[in-house]
């Protein structure tokens, strides 16, 4: 079930006339989080008729971001683990 700024997006994609598989691809397929598809929408609302391989190189970024958000967030669980192993030992 797509959240509502996967929606928006979609529609918004669909309301600036590119083809409605590529708007399926990017808004229910790869920009489908709340983080990711406010992002796009973002970067829509900032820039006036993106060609599509801007735009695409912008979801790449924004999925790049993304991804480096989530590795940040595991190594700082990691880390935690580690510090907590090391001040009450195993």
């Amino acid at each position: 079930m797509a959240s509502e700024r996967t929606k928006e997006l979609y529609k918004v994609l669909l309301d600036r006339g590119y083809p409605k598989e590529f708007c399926a691809e990017i808004a229910y397929k790869n920009m489908n989080t709340d983080y990711t598809a406010t992002r796009m929408l973002g970067y829509l609302y900032r820039i006036s008729d993106p060609r599509i391989e801007d735009l695409v190189d912008e979801m790449l970024a924004i999925l790049s971001d993304r991804d480096a958000i989530i590795q940040k967030k595991e190594m700082e669980h990691a880390q935690a683990v580690i510090n907590e192993i090391y001040r009450n030992g195993l």
